[in-house]
């Protein structure tokens, strides 16, 4: 393998190691600042670093970001063994994303060689030998035993093929695994397998078979590969983030659920079930809402935990959310959900609904996300609003009698009976409980919520509502004469 220059740019400041493939300094060079065997590039050197090095290695960072310090201590372990920022470059070499390692080649800064996000240093290592190298490098005649944790096989009956030179371009771009190639009889007969297959093994157990043919590309393979050297369904952790979001399979399903619930087992269960029909399509992501290093996740997709066990759909192109409409979590149930999903029919969970026509002219209002606060935190009214899930049998148990209740009301200008579909709309308020929810908002210039816990009769909530505005005009009161302001 050629002799390459390791460099570094962090958010960006550049790393870099020299080795031996260099070209001789020219008069008057200055020499470019090292910190550990690794080159520190700025825009103002930057250039000068690329005329002296053929081939220079490159690590865009910031070194905020969460992958940042994860590769970068990779780079420098790979600076290491080959040698036995400023934001305006960045910007101009197109490098202000995610944490990159670039090569360029004799001196191109408008064409360099992405390197996939590496595990350790080992996989830098690995890919910048992969490059140099051909598929004659991993062919061999070992058996399967001997085979590492995770190995892709490639058996090809004739090693010439273009096949393999798909199998060859996967294998540079997944530098974290192991791959061989073999025309070993006795490891094709122990599967019962013909040629032109490929095997995803670990420690000679079959994980999946991939037949190729003639139209095989390297995309296809590549995602055969990321898919199944994942459980079928993978738990959102620090260590698996990476993966997850590096994943070519961009539809992704996450099951917010506690882990530690009675029902977990079940749950997981049909959720795994789910996972195996859909293995390519849709990449299946457990969340454990009970876990507080997820809470920026859950903040993302607008996800309480006293809301779990629930299921969102996913597209990382677009980042559009759908939500699982239904408070049974069987098999057939995520698996209708997921097909609907991928046919476009499923449900998008919107920040709101649009605003439907004549709202506010029935006995009981409907609210949705553009009308909740601007309704409820009125402090001439006194507000009851019900949060419900459409497919919910208890939820829709209390339609009759919300009914009843906004006509129990309805020559009271100043109460106001609604309601608001909490599954098609974010409710951004803190309200600890699950649905279906009974929440009152008093009459005051405070955004104050009081949750009803009692019976639901409607005796009892006509007490309810007739007490609190009762509490309200008393708080009133005493504003106005600490103030002096009649409120």
């Amino acid at each position: 393998m050629r002799s390459v220059s390791l460099l570094g740019v962090t958010g960006l400041l550049p790393l870099g190691v020299v080795a031996s493939d260099t070209q001789h300094d020219q008069p008057g060079d200055k020499s470019l600042p090292e910190q550990g065997g690794v080159l520190q590039l700025k825009k103002a050197n930057f250039n000068r670093a690329l005329r002296k090095h053929k081939q220079l290695l490159v690590h865009f960072y910031a070194p905020l970001s969460a992958e940042g310090p994860h590769v970068s201590a990779a780079f420098e372990g790979a600076a290491a063994e080959l040698q036995g920022s400023e934001k305006d470059l960045a910007k101009d070499l197109n490098a202000t994303g995610p944490p990159t390692i670039r090569l360029y080649i004799d001196g191109d800064k408008q064409n360099p060689v992405p390197c996939p996000v590496p595990q350790t240093s080992a996989s830098i290592l690995t890919w910048l030998k992969r490059r140099a190298g051909s598929a004659a490098d991993i062919i061999t005649d070992s058996q399967s035993e001997a085979l590492e944790e995770l190995t892709v096989v490639g058996f090809f009956k004739d090693l010439d093929q273009a096949s393999i030179q798909v199998f060859y371009s996967a294998a540079i771009d997944l530098p974290d695994i192991n791959f061989v190639v073999t025309q070993n009889n006795e490891v094709i007969s122990k599967y019962g397998l013909t040629h032109d297959v490929v095997l995803l093994l670990k420690k000679s157990e079959l994980i999946q078979a991939y037949k190729m043919t003639s139209q095989t590309s390297k995309e296809e393979l590549i995602i055969f590969i990321t898919v199944y050297q994942m459980e079928p369904v993978t738990e959102y952790t620090g260590e698996t983030v990476t993966q997850i979001l590096t994943s070519p399979v961009l539809n992704h399903a996450l099951l917010f659920v506690n882990k530690s619930s009675a029902d977990i087992s079940e749950i997981y269960s049909a959720f795994k079930s789910a996972a195996e029909a859909f293995r390519l399509k849709i990449l299946f992501v457990l969340v454990n809402v009970d876990e507080p290093r997820n809470g920026r996740l859950m903040e993302y997709f607008r996800v309480r935990d006293f809301e779990a066990p629930l299921i969102r759909l996913v597209n990382l192109t677009d980042h559009v959310s759908y939500h699982l409409p239904s408070d049974t979590l069987d098999v057939d149930t995520i698996k209708t959900f997921c097909q609907s999903y991928l046919e476009g029919k499923a449900k998008v969970k919107m920040q709101s609904e649009p605003i439907p026509e004549g709202w506010d002219k029935k006995p009981v209002k409907e609210l949705v996300g553009m009308t909740l606060e601007k309704v409820t935190f009125n402090p001439d009214k006194t507000v009851f609003v019900l949060f419900y899930l459409p497919y919910s049998r208890e939820s829709r148990a209390l339609f009759p009698l919300w009914e009843e209740l906004a006509e129990a009301f309805k020559e009271q200008e100043d109460v106001v009976v609604a309601r608001i579909d909490a599954s098609a709309n974010d409710i951004n308020m803190s309200m600890q409980r699950s649905y279906p929810s009974l929440c009152l908002f008093p009459a005051l210039h405070a955004e104050r919520v009081v949750v009803y816990t009692g019976n639901r009769k409607l005796k009892d909530l006509v007490k309810f509502i007739e007490k609190e505005m009762e509490k309200a005009k008393k708080e009133r009161i005493k504003v106005s004469r600490l103030t002096g302001v009649t409120v």
